[in-house]
């Protein structure tokens, strides 16, 4: 027998390591497609309350600072620059009520679903670490762990919890999809358990400008903190409030302790926000009247669509915040699904943010006056 054919077949000697891809469900928006040909034949075309992308224009002010840096030829920092990092401790002060931030509580990052995906692994968690997360959450929280190979828990209150190797906790206030928001006892109290406990807490609060029925409050609040940063980082996002999903415009603030670490891997990796979009961020953050004028297009859709849903006869719950309504008919979240497409209207099935959404849809406030009308006519 010659030497080659007493080799071992190929798949002994190098046996199929799991690829990256093996360790993530399966994406999950693929599944709308079949509902999504069937809306967009509606004769009055597709009403799509699916995703929640802006699709208002980017305010001129912004536009023209973007402008303005686009002769940039040299690479950008990954802490950004001096006038952007004082552009975010002046938001978080003045918005969100911290006291006492600097340059070292600050982090740009280049957009918040980057860091929400891949924050575990940055933090160096793997095997027999736990990372837990909201019960009806935004799936890139698993994804997260997913990605670092670490456990992953859902929880209804993260102060029941079993606090061994759990070293990532996600808050999201307001919340995708349902719209929660977390009040300032509950949140002081889960700061104080996280805190006794050792457990790092990141507090996702991308939809904070957008409370209807509510007023959230920011971990970073002293109320909340005790006015300490220790142990908790809170994730902001310019996507919603200033329409920047295309521009990838975000940032963290928080402990230094726990930033400066990340600001030495990110160098590392070239984790860097372009050079036009920290000058972007710059005015949009000093800015606060285009926030207020997008908030009254989405207050009237939200007012719009709320009714419709329930004269067609859905009911609401929460969705006190955010850029969502969390709808249900009691029924299937694929019956609804099906049911809205047959009338042109596209929305989320609850069971993509867990099973517990099993019965209900999120629908999105992103779409024109237009379309917000349109399905208001349909459901009618």
């Amino acid at each position: 027998m010659s030497a080659v054919s007493d080799r071992p077949p190929v798949s002994r000697q190098h046996p199929a390591k799991e690829s990256v891809r093996d360790r993530l469900p399966v994406f999950p928006w693929d599944k709308l497609e079949p509902y999504k040909k069937t809306a967009a034949a509606h004769p009055d075309g597709i009403v799509d309350l699916s995703v929640g992308t802006p699709v208002d224009p980017v305010p001129e002010l912004i536009q023209k600072a973007l402008v303005a840096a686009a002769d940039s030829p040299g690479y950008p920092t990954v802490w950004g620059t001096p006038e952007l990092r004082d552009a975010i401790t002046g938001w978080v002060e003045r918005r969100l009520g911290a006291r006492g931030v600097s340059h070292r509580h600050v982090l740009p990052i280049v957009g918040s679903k980057e860091l929400v995906a891949w924050l575990p692994t940055q933090l160096g968690l793997g095997p027999g670490d736990k990372v837990a997360y909201p019960r009806l959450a935004y799936p890139t929280y698993e994804v997260g762990a997913r990605l670092a190979r670490a456990d992953h828990v859902a929880y209804d209150d993260p102060t029941e919890l079993d606090p061994r190797d759990l070293r990532l906790l996600w808050l999201n206030s307001p919340s995708n999809p349902t719209g929660k928001v977390l009040g300032k006892e509950e949140l002081t109290r889960i700061v104080a358990w996280a805190r006794e406990h050792g457990v790092l807490l990141f507090s996702d609060e991308c939809y904070i400008e957008l409370g209807w029925e509510s007023d959230p409050v920011s971990v970073l609040h002293p109320d909340v903190n005790g006015g300490s940063y220790d142990g908790i980082v809170s994730v902001h996002s310019l996507s919603k409030r200033s329409n920047l999903a295309g521009y990838r415009a975000a940032f963290l603030a928080g402990d230094p302790a726990v930033l400066g670490p990340l600001l030495e891997i990110r160098k590392h990796g070239g984790m860097m926000t372009s050079a036009p979009t920290q000058a972007a961020v710059v005015a949009a953050l000093g800015d606060d009247a285009h926030v207020r004028e997008q908030r009254e297009r989405y207050a009237a859709r939200r007012t719009a669509l709320r009714a419709a849903l329930l004269k067609h006869g859905f009911r609401i719950e929460h969705s006190e915040a955010s850029l969502y309504l969390w709808a249900t008919r009691d029924e299937s979240c694929w019956q609804t699904v099906a049911h809205l497409a047959d009338l042109g209207i596209l929305v989320a099935p609850g069971d993509f943010y867990g099973e517990a959404g099993e019965k209900f849809v999120r629908v999105a406030l992103t779409a024109t006056d237009e379309r917000v009308r349109a399905a208001v006519d349909r459901l009618a």
